[in-house]
C-alpha cells in the first residue's frame, strides 16, 4: 500500500489538480466517521459536499447495491428497467412533482432545468411572437461549474477566466423581491433560485420571499425553478 506522500504526489503528477485538498488519505468509513491510512478518525460533517447523509457501512445500502449489480448495473435510460420506474413513482408521490427526470450530478440538473424553461419559453415565444429565453437568477448563489450553471451563477469569482458566458441571464438582490420584479424583462422565461444559499454564506431565503416570487411567476407566466442540490 502507498504511504500518504506517495498518493499525494502520484495525484499531482496524474490527476488534474482542480482541489485543495487535506493532506490525508481516507481508507474506510463507519457510521459517521471517517478514517484515513494512518488510523486516524474523522467525524464527516462534509456528506459528499450535502449529498450523501446515509453514513458510511450502511448494511441495508450495501446490500441493495449487491442485489442490483448481480442483476443489471447500468443499461442508460434508453431501456425500461423496474428500479427507474419505481424511484420515479417513489419521488413523484412524495413531492410536489408529477413526473421527474433523473441525472448524474446537480450541475447536469441545471443544465437541464435551463433547456427545459428555455424549451418552454421558445414555444411560449412563438405563440407570443416575441423571444422568451432569459433567466433571472440571484446574487450570492451557486448553481454549478458546468458552462450554463456557472453562467447562471451569481459569484463573477467561479467565473473569471471562463468568458464569454453563456448569455441570457440577469443577476437579481436576494431575498429581493422588488429587485427581482424590476429584473424581469419582456424576454425572462424564468427565476431560478436557491432557496438555501450554501456557497454563497448559507443564506437563507425568507418564507415571504419564496410565496412572492411564486405570485410573481404567476402573475408574470414565468416558470419558478428551485436549485435544491444542497438544500434537499
Amino acid at each position: 500500500m502507498m504511504k500518504t506522500e506517495e498518493v499525494i504526489e502520484q495525484e499531482r503528477r496524474y490527476l488534474l489538480h482542480i482541489y485543495e485538498r487535506p493532506p490525508f488519505v481516507l481508507e474506510k468509513g463507519n457510521g459517521m466517521r471517517l478514517f484515513d491510512q494512518e488510523g486516524n478518525r474523522y467525524l464527516d460533517f462534509v456528506s459528499g459536499i450535502s449529498v450523501n447523509a446515509f453514513g458510511y457501512g450502511n448494511f441495508e445500502i450495501i446490500k441493495t447495491i449487491e442485489q442490483q449489480a448481480a442483476r443489471l448495473i447500468h443499461c442508460s435510460n434508453l431501456f425500461y428497467s423496474i428500479p427507474q420506474v419505481e424511484l420515479g413513482r417513489l419521488l413523484a408521490q412524495n413531492s410536489f412533482a408529477d413526473k421527474v427526470f433523473f441525472c448524474n450530478s446537480g450541475a447536469e440538473a441545471i443544465e437541464a432545468a435551463i433547456k427545459f424553461a428555455r424549451r418552454w419559453g421558445d414555444t411560449q415565444g412563438r405563440r407570443d411572437r416575441r423571444p422568451r429565453y432569459g433567466i433571472v437568477t440571484m446574487t450570492g448563489s451557486f448553481h454549478g461549474r458546468t458552462y450554463g450553471a456557472l453562467s447562471a451563477t451569481g459569484q463573477p469569482k467561479f467565473q473569471k477566466g471562463f468568458g464569454p458566458l453563456l448569455p441570457g441571464f440577469t443577476i437579481a438582490e436576494f431575498n429581493d423581491l422588488e429587485a427581482v420584479e424590476k429584473a424581469i424583462k419582456e424576454d425572462t422565461c424564468a427565476i431560478l433560485v436557491e432557496p438555501l444559499q450554501a456557497e454563497g454564506g448559507v443564506n437563507v431565503s425568507s418564507r415571504e420571499f419564496l410565496q412572492g416570487l411564486r405570485h410573481l411567476c404567476d402573475q408574470r407566466g414565468l416558470l419558478l425553478v428551485f436549485d435544491e442540490i444542497q438544500f434537499g
